[in-house]
């Protein structure tokens, strides 16, 4: 039997991401993703929204159908 595996990237929000430090955010998706580590990557709300900035992928874990990226902002973008 062989384990559903998803390749992405970019990291898509939906608004779900939590703070855990100033720039450092904590992501929680539903089933197994693989995610590039140390390379600076799109973070987008949704797949068709604007980029809201760039942030690099610091630990990715795989438990019980769950993925949890930790990531770190390293540049937004703003319309102000």
């Amino acid at each position: 039997m062989g384990m559903p595996l998803e390749l992405n990237t970019m990291i898509v929000t939906k608004g779900k991401e939590k703070r855990i430090e100033e720039n450092i955010f904590a992501l929680q998706k539903e089933g197994y993703r693989l995610y590039p580590i140390d390379i600076p990557i799109d973070v987008r709300k949704t797949i068709e929204s604007d980029s809201n900035g760039t942030g690099v992928i610091k630990k990715v874990e795989w438990q019980r159908n769950t993925t949890v990226l930790t990531y770190q902002l390293v540049s937004l973008n703003s319309t102000n």
